[in-house]
């Protein structure tokens, strides 16, 4: 069973703090989390991820003299770290023989090891390793252009995961019919 899965994180060059987490398996299950422990005033530091990650997550409005966002702790998405943790294991190892997949996925990968701690202590069963399906596009010859393309929620974590899964499904339609 394929599962999509796109993390937004901050990452500072020596760690990768997760903010949000969507999975997208083959059967149509999905897995969205906003987790409650990231570092939330280094990552409204950022100016970056303030423009194209923040405003995709549950907010509360927002405070201070600077207009400060105050993520909604009580939203049902946003949860501690520790169950964000056991929620993916299980959505992950409720399919036989998971292959994970991604977009541009390195430092999704390296944000799913991370929730556990080491790469080592990813449980048995998570694969130890994101399959890339922009490496698929590159294999097969095409271009960013000839791509479905996200019309919205570009940084939603379930946005980018259910699109990664679309174009994906268009590569493998592409290879079908060029070797029929």
């Amino acid at each position: 069973m394929r599962i999509y899965h796109d993390w937004e994180f901050l990452e500072d060059g020596s760690s990768v703090a997760p903010i949000s987490v969507g999975m997208v398996a083959d059967s149509g299950d999905e897995y969205y989390a906003v987790n409650a422990d990231m570092p939330w005033e280094r990552i409204c530091a950022d100016t970056w991820l303030c423009q194209n990650v923040v405003p995709h997550l549950p907010l509360a409005g927002t405070r201070g003299a600077y207009p400060l966002p105050v993520l909604d702790l009580l939203h049902p998405t946003v949860k501690p770290r520790r169950q964000i943790r056991e929620e993916v294991r299980g959505f992950i190892l409720s399919y036989p023989s998971p292959k994970l997949w991604g977009w541009y996925s390195d430092f999704d990968h390296v944000a799913l090891a991370w929730l556990f701690g080491r790469m080592i202590d990813l449980p048995r069963g998570i694969p130890m390793r994101t399959s890339d399906v922009q490496q698929e596009a590159d294999r097969l010859g095409v271009t960013d252009h000839r791509l479905p393309q996200q019309k919205q929620g570009v940084h939603d974590a379930l946005e980018d995961a259910r699109h990664a899964r679309r174009v994906h499904n268009f590569l493998l339609d592409l290879e079908r019919r060029r070797l029929a």
